[in-house]
């Protein structure tokens, strides 16, 4: 049970990812997280109403106050990098965030098996044959960066959220999203502008917002089933999904040491998955 949620998570993360990234290739980052999270929150509301959870027990605001904070930082990284680089190269590397939920597992006396460990290992490796091209060159340096820095961000969100969601996944996710949602909307009126959102760009930002709170809530409920450590690397196979999409519309090719790195991400990423 809990697999099949954590990678339902992965495909519609996967594909909520390569939307906005296309989105924040004209739209400013912020107003596609913002428009994107608005909508995330009206469906969190909704569900929240129609599963009466607005009365559940308190322990989860803080985590998911922290999951919310993290998560808005990770996307701002990550979008910013796949708007500035291949996102062949950049949905893998952030995908490494799932080792901070591994090491999380570590700390508390959830020790990985070898299997895993051999995992943590490619993981890493795969880090260095995708990111190294593009870091020697120059070319897409900042987008490398902006990926490593929302692999961490991301990373620290998925373990609050599995932390939240063991006393309210609908909950956590909503705290989530009034946070994120909240912070831009002060933003915006400080500056008195939404980014140049137009009408046209509003289902496109509904369907990144939507996909991305199921992906959340299907994350959510995998982790109160399964292992937090399990349920975050079956759920950091989204890569897979956006680089399908990426091959597919926009015909993306990487270097021949990339293709290497990706596919040794991915298997670090299966083989974590061991027991």
């Amino acid at each position: 049970m809990f697999g099949a949620l954590a990678l339902v998570s992965s495909i519609m993360w996967g594909t909520a990812d390569f939307g906005a990234g296309r989105l924040s290739t004209r739209l400013p980052v912020p107003a596609v997280v913002g428009g994107s999270q608005f909508f995330g929150l009206v469906l969190m509301i909704v569900v929240a109403t129609a599963t009466s959870e607005w009365s559940a027990d308190l322990g989860y605001l803080p985590w998911g106050l922290l999951a919310g904070g993290l998560g808005v930082a990770g996307l701002m990284c990550f979008y910013a990098a796949l708007a500035s680089g291949p996102n062949g190269v950049v949905a893998p590397i952030t995908s490494t965030g799932v080792l901070m939920p591994l090491l999380v597992g570590v700390a508390i006396g959830s020790w990985p098996t070898v299997t895993q460990w051999w995992g943590v290992v490619t993981i890493m490796v795969g880090l260095v044959l995708t990111g190294l091209p593009e870091l020697r060159s120059g070319g897409s340096r900042t987008a490398v960066m902006l990926a490593l820095l929302a692999a961490v961000f991301f990373g620290g969100s998925l373990t609050a959220i599995g932390q939240g969601s063991q006393v309210s996944v609908v909950m956590t996710m909503t705290s989530m999203r009034f946070l994120v949602v909240g912070g831009l909307i002060v933003v915006a009126l400080r500056f008195r502008t939404v980014g140049g959102i137009r009408r046209t760009d509003l289902p496109a930002l509904s369907a990144v917002g939507v996909l991305d709170v199921g992906a959340n809530l299907t994350y959510g409920l995998s982790t109160t089933f399964g292992q937090l450590a399990v349920s975050a690397v079956l759920a950091s196979l989204y890569p897979v999904v956006t680089m399908i999409l990426a091959w597919w519309v926009l015909r993306e090719k990487l270097r021949p040491i990339q293709y290497a790195g990706v596919l040794a991400v991915l298997v670090g990423v299966a083989l974590s998955i061991g027991q």
